[in-house]
Order: structure tokens, then sequence, then C-alpha cells
């Protein structure tokens, strides 16, 4: 494709949102113009529209910051593709090359593993269509992948598992077919050849039955075969990629077999065109190289399917059938049919379909899919259910309230499957080194062949010509390209197995580099369910009164507080009244009039403002906060009435994920908005490092900007409700759901179990998985660096040391096996909660260090 603009040439078509006036025309239209290779820009308010032509090659990255920075909001599009062909990390270059050079591309990963790619673009200067034809082109057909949703709901269930599949399960089939062709027309030439090199008696018995032509006409014949039938998938790819100046592994092979099989030809029917030395034919070498590749192809293609087996498992749980009530009637209807607020019948021992709302019956139902959880949860009336997950011993009904990709278990598949396809920072070495690998083989592989041409043995053409097909064949990229991918794609598989699902794959090597972990309090280090606990009234007032005034108040707050005021009026059967007026400040408090009096409660931080002396309680106030109960204020027409504590209680197994995160030398830190004496009684009982009290929520995010100027990797964990700020600004955010609640933006990391056990898991999970990528990548480079000279005969002056064809292709497949076998050993990772026994197992109250299984890995 010619991307040089010129005067004729069409400009970028770009829509921007934001825009409202003539002012903001200008402001983007020299945004734009002040980007480098810009020559013209036209803002149009009307469309919403910049046209933009460029000096040369149409670069949008920086005009789309520009215009970001001048305060607007580039339109932009993801989309998401199937690429086949894959084969190495060469391949997995010129794919992602072939994106970006569609105009109006800023951004395009392709995975090797998954054989996907995904896509950025600005909506309007280019399609999916063209994106398609533009990699389809470079020789990786590509097609774009159905939303999960849209498939469920066009085709059923079936079919979108089908559609989800990582490895086309006849991939695996076709290669162990065409290497057991192969292996049974290959088995005979390495017979005659390599038996007449192994024993004279055999070779002789060759020459005097067969005769020495002959034999060789029959190896040509049978490597022809083999070449030209499973064989044909190398040169189909490789043969195309050399002459577009582009080689990849297949060119490599292509080369290599062709050099052998080549030479032995002119051998075979034109010998006189050598010296007699020389007239040593290779074609057990040729077929063997394509035998053993082919092996190593296809025992990966099994391991890489295998790779997929979390998102499979998830696939797995969807059901495809509900039995829905039709006019009083249960009658069986197709998953994608089934609409929201349709009634559904569940008996005992079924998958429940679909989420929704219980509004018949009571049943145990078993969510360990969902939150890793083995003890099954009660449902009764309003309760929650998710699809995915099994009912036990009883029978309900329940209101349907979210189909096809809005459902949990559709969110958990699409986030992990986004995860698997990332691309961590740690692999940008091994692309750039990939991206001129080939091109140095095959340097490397003509160097090879002058040098010993020129310098070797006798004889020497054969000598020269051996070493290079070694050169040639030994050399890997697809260990390269498959060392990041495939660990990704098992650990954030196993990850979401145990309820911690990464929804940016980045953050699986960010969270291994965190040093410190900053907690929310409220219902994060505690429950988020607080009672009132303590009720200090100054004598001039009456208690029931006042409680059910503030009572009253604490009706319109959503606040956990709030709740708990109100539900301790109702135990007392205390009526609220009216409220008028009501306003709430975020960190301070509310204030409502309610029959003509002000009521006002909040910290002593609102009672200052408002300049009330809160001095008659503030011994009894510290003392309760001495005892980690989180005092509030309480006033009447702007008198101090009364002083309430409200004591939320720690979260299970809080201090134990405290003492695991310490293990593994963390720091901690607890951000609460509580007084200062409140929050280090609770840091105090859980054993936190530092505690940052009296913060207002807006707060934590700058709380979260200090420690990270201070040099630190940060993690936040919070409930993902409020604490969306402090998530976003932290190195990696983690936000603790309550199990059907996993579409947390702000969050990189969603805990769908409501255990802070899990975040040591994660962090766990999290150092397997670096640990595996960084093996498998010393590995792959390692394989190249050592085994590469010896195949050019490097060692063979002082040691006699080299490396036969053969044998540099069993090592070349080998290496990409070793890779993904690696990899899937994270499928046994477990998390250090589950090493306990089976009573602090079950109840996550025993947390073993995380050095016990993650690190052995």
């Amino acid at each position: 494709m010619n991307l040089a603009t010129t005067e004729s040439s069409p400009p970028l078509s770009l829509a921007i949102k934001g825009m409202h006036c003539a002012s903001c025309v200008g402001r983007v239209e020299k945004a734009i113009l002040l980007v480098p290779g810009v020559k013209t820009a036209s803002v149009n308010l009307a469309t919403e529209r910049a046209e933009i032509r460029f000096d040369a090659t149409p670069n949008l990255a920086p005009v789309v910051e520009a215009i970001k920075t001048a305060g607007y909001e580039p339109v932009m599009e993801t989309a998401e593709f199937t690429v086949d062909k894959l084969n190495c990390a060469s391949c997995v270059n010129r794919a992602e090359k072939a994106f970006m050079s569609v105009p109006g591309v800023l951004e395009a990963h392709v995975n090797l593993a998954t054989k996907t790619a995904v896509a950025t673009f600005a909506t309007g200067t280019t399609d999916v269509a063209e994106l398609e034809e533009a990699v389809t082109k470079a020789g990786y057909p590509t097609h774009e992948r159905r939303d999960e949703g849209e498939s469920e709901n066009l085709s059923g269930s079936e079919n979108g598992a089908q559609h989800h599949k990582h490895e086309d399960p006849s991939e695996t089939q076709v290669l162990f077919r065409d290497f057991t062709i192969a292996g049974v027309l290959t088995l005979p030439v390495f017979i005659l050849e390599m038996g007449s090199h192994l024993s004279h008696a055999f070779a002789h018995g060759i020459m005097d039955t067969i005769g020495l032509f002959p034999s060789h006409v029959l190896s040509f014949a049978l490597t022809s075969l083999v070449l030209a039938w499973p064989g044909r998938r190398f040169f189909v790819q490789g043969v195309p990629s050399l002459l577009h100046g582009a080689p990849d592994m297949n060119s490599l092979v292509v080369l290599g077999t062709s050099a052998a099989f080549f030479y032995s030809t002119l051998v075979t029917f034109l010998p006189n065109l050598f010296p007699e030395a020389s007239r040593q034919v290779y074609f057990e070498s040729a077929a063997i190289i394509v035998t053993l590749i082919l092996l190593g192809r296809a025992l990966e293609a099994q391991a890489r399917g295998k790779t997929g087996a979390a998102i499979q498992h998830l696939l797995g749980l969807k059901a495809h059938q509900a039995r829905v009530l039709r006019h009083g009637e249960p009658v069986d209807v197709e998953i994608g049919r089934i609409k929201t607020g349709d009634i559904v019948v569940v008996r005992p021992g079924e998958k429940i379909p679909l989420d929704g709302t219980v509004i018949e019956g009571t049943s145990f139902v078993n969510e360990a899919m969902l939150t890793g959880e083995a003890a099954p949860v009660l449902k009764a009336s309003d309760a929650e259910v998710v699809g995915g997950t099994v009912n036990l011993d009883g029978g309900f009904q329940f209101r349907v309230t979210r189909t096809g990709k809005d459902t949990v278990l559709a969110q958990i598949i699409r986030m992990v499957e986004q995860a698997q396809g990332a691309k961590l920072p740690i692999q940008a070495l091994a692309d750039r080194i990939t991206a001129w690998f080939v091109p140095a083989v095959l340097g490397l592989a003509v160097l090879t062949f002058l040098f010993w041409f020129w310098l070797g043995p006798q004889p020497a053409l054969s000598f020269a010509l051996i070493q290079t097909v070694s050169v040639l064949i030994i050399a890997c990229p697809c260990a390269m390209g498959l060392a990041t991918p495939v660990s990704v794609m098992v650990g954030t598989g196993r990850a979401a197995e145990l309820g911690i699902l990464f929804r940016k794959g980045a953050a699986l090597q960010s969270l291994a580099e965190v040093d410190t972990f900053a907690f929310d309090k409220t219902g994060t280090l505690t429950k988020g369910q607080p009672v009132l606990t303590d009720f200090v009234v100054l004598p001039s007032f009456s208690r029931d009164t006042i409680l059910s005034l503030i009572a009253s108040v604490e009706t319109r707050s959503e606040h956990p507080i709030g709740k708990a005021i109100v539900q301790a009026a109702k135990q007392d059967g205390l009526a609220t009244k009216p409220v008028e007026h009501f306003s709430a400040e975020a960190g301070f408090g509310i204030e409502a009039k309610i029959e003509g009096q002000r009521v006002t409660i909040g910290s002593d931080r609102l009672m200052a403002k408002q300049g009330i002396d809160v001095s008659p309680l503030a011994k009894e106030a510290a003392a309760l906060a001495n005892e980690a109960k989180s005092p509030l204020y309480g006033a009447i027409d702007g008198k101090l009435a009364i002083l309430l504590a409200v004591a939320d209680p720690i979260a299970p197994a809080a201090a134990e994920a405290i003492a695991a995160l310490h293990k593994e030398q963390r720091q901690t830190v607890m951000v609460t908005g509580d007084r200062r004496e409140t929050a280090e009684a609770i840091a105090k009982s859980v054993k936190i490092d530092r505690a940052i009290a009296e913060t207002l929520p807006q707060g934590k995010r700058d709380v979260v900007e200090e420690l990270k100027r201070g040099g630190h990797k940060v993690a936040f964990i919070g409930d993902g409700i409020n604490d969306a700020p402090a998530l976003a600004a932290a190195d990696v955010g983690l936000a603790i759901g309550s199990g059907t609640d996993v579409a947390i933006e702000s969050a990189d990391v969603v805990l769908i179990r409501r255990q802070l056990t899990t975040v040591a898991d994660a962090l766990a999970i999290s150092q397997a998985t670096m640990r595996n990528i960084k093996q498998n990548l010393f590995w792959a480079f390692a394989y190249n660096v050592v085994l590469i000279p010896v195949a050019a005969g490097v060692f063979y002056p002082l040691f006699g040391l080299l490396l036969s064809p053969m044998l540099a292709a069993g090592a070349m497949a080998f290496s990409s096996v070793f890779v993904v076998t690696n990899a899937l050993r994270l499928r046994q990772f477990i998390p250090a909660a589950q090493t306990a026994t089976p009573a602090e197992g079950a109840s996550h109250t025993g947390v073993a260090p995380l050095t016990a299984q993650a690190k052995g890995l």
C-alpha cells in the first residue's frame, strides 16, 4: 500500500468530540497544525470532523495526543481479529506492520499464542474491511472476531463457544496427520542414507541389490513427496515471504531443505558438475528436517490448545437452554431467545442459565466458578443469581436481569480474552530482536557458506552446505515469539479460575513490581457493614428524640454508617420523620431540616467548619477512636447534642493478607477518612505499616500520587465504588468486587471474591507468571545464542564440534515445545491460602507463605 500523500491524495478525516463553538475549532486546528508532518488541517464544527493532510506518510498518533492535550476527544474504535498463518515472532512483526500501514491506525497488537490481534483506529479514517484486506495481503488471512454476546444471540451458545476456541481442533489433527505421512515417506530415505553411513555391510548390500544410483533416485522420489505434500505448507508461506523481502521462519526452512534437496538432486542426476569428493547426497536431511519440524509444530499446537483451557472451561459453563414460563407454563427455550424480564424456572441440580433476581423459592447455590468458594450460598427472594453457577437441592424461579454479552460470565470471558491478548512491556526486547533476527540469520548463513567453502576441510562444498543448512534450520524465532504470550494466556486463565480478573494484561507485569500496597479501609480492610455501638447524649437532650432525628436524616444517605444508624433506630422502634433541604458534603457529613430544626451529623471537621464546639465530648471521642470506633457528632440548630460511635468489623483474614504481603517484603498503607486515632487502632489490629487518616475521598488519589513521587510502585486496593480516582492513579488498581460486579472500569485487576487473601494470591500469580516469562525468554535467547554458533561451526577448529541438520531440526522443534510446556506449568499454580488445612482453606482464615507454592513455578 503506497501511503505517500500528494496534493491530490485525500486527507484523513478524524471525528472529534467536545467542540462547541468557533473558538474550539480554532484551538483544535492550531493544535493539529503544530504537529510535525501535518501540512494542512481543516476542522468543521457542524460535522465535528477534522480533515488532515500530511507532508508524507500519515502519522495520526501525535495528532491524537495533540487534540487530547487541547482538551478534546478524538473518536476511536477498537476491533479484534483472528489472524491465520502466524508461525513465529517475525510473522507477528509483519502482521503488526501491515495493520499499522493502514492510515488511521494508532496501535496494533498481534498475539502469536492466541493468533489474534487488537487494532485501535480513528473512526472514519478506515474500517474493519480495509484492515482485514491489508493484513491478508501481507500473507496472513485475517477476519474480525464477533462479539461474544452477538455470536451467542445469533447462533446460540454452542456456536459461540466454537467460535472462541483459541486453537482450531483440526489444526492439531492436520499437523499430526502430515507428520505421520512425512514420517512414513522419510523412514526409507533415512534407512537408505544413514544405514550406508553407519554400516559398511549395509552399504555393500545396497550396492549389490539396488545399486547406488537407483537408491539415490528412490530417495529423490520419496523426499520430493515429503516436500511437495506434508512439507508444502513451508513453501506456500515461506516463498512469498522471501519474494516480498520479508523472510520468516518458513523461509529459513525452505532455504535449508531446498539447499539440501537441490544439491543432492544435482549430485544424483548431474554428478560431473562436482568433484568426486563432493558427490554426497543429503536427501535424508531435507526429509527429516520437514518431519521433525512438523512433529514440533504438532506438539506445540497440542500444547498451545491447552493454554486456552481456562476460556474453554468458562465457555463450558454456559447453558444452552432454559425453562421459561410462557403463559404460566414452563417451556424449554434456547438461551439466545431469552430476554430480560423473562421468568426462568430452575430445578434441583440444574445449571443457572442467566443472571437474574430470585422471585420465588429458596435453594443453596454453588458459586465456586465465580468466587472460588466451595461453600454453597443460600438464595432466597431478591437474591442475585449468576449464570453458570449450579443450583443444589432446592427449586426456585428468577427474573432475568442480564443476557448475552451483559452477563457476568460473558464479562469475565471478555476480560480474560483481553488480558490474554495483551502485550506486556517485557516483550518489547524480544520484539526488537526478532525484527532483525531472520535477516541476520540469512546473512550469517551466507557467511558460513563462504567461510567453509574457502577454508573448510574437504569436501569443502559439502561441508559448507551442511553447516549452512544447519544454521538456517537451528534458528528459531518461534520460541522468542511464544515466550511471553503463552505464559500470559495460562497465567491470566489460571487467575480467572481463582476469581482474579486481570482486566489489563500489562497489570500482570506491573503487579509483580509493586512494592507498596495501599488499602482503602471501609469495605476493604473492614466488612463495610458498620454497627452503632455507642451513643453519648448531652444532658439537655433526649436520647430517643435525637436518635430519631438523626436516623431520619440518615435515611437520605447511602453511606454504610448512615445505614447502621437507621438500623439502630429501627431496632429501638423509633419512627423516622420527613426530611427537607437535605445536603451532603463528601468527607464531612450531612445536614437537613426536620420540623423546622436544623440537624447536622458528621466529623469534627464539619463541626469546626460550622463553628460548633465539640470539646465537651472530645475526651469520649478520643477514647472511642482508640477502640477502633468511628466517632461522629450530632448538632441541633448549631448546638452540640450527641456523640455517636460506629464500629466496622475487620474483614475476615485481613491480618493474614497483610502478613502474607509482609513476607514478600511489601510495604502496606491504609488510607481512610476516619479520625487518626481510629485509623491507627485498626492499623495496629491488622499490623499494617502506616495509616493515613482524615483523607477526603478526592484526597486518596493525592496519597497515591505522593507515594509514587517517593519512588514507590503502588497498588491501591478499594471496593471499586468511591475509590475510582485512586484506583486509576495507582500503578495497579485492584477492585474487590461483590462476585457479580465485575465491570469495574477504573481497576486494572478485579477480585470477585471478597477476601483480602486474594490480594496476596494476585501478587503471587503475577510473580509466578513473570518468573515463567523470564525462564521462557532466557531459554529462547540462550538457545539461539549458543546453538547458532555451534551450527555455524565456530567450535569446530578447537573442539571438532558440529551440528548436523537433523539434530538442528530436532532442537528447533523442541525449543518451541519447551516454551509452551513450561508455560503450562502455571496451570498447577495453587494459591497460598489453599495450602492450609482443609478447614482453614475453606474459610480462608489462614495464609501460608507465598513462597510455599507460587515460587516453585
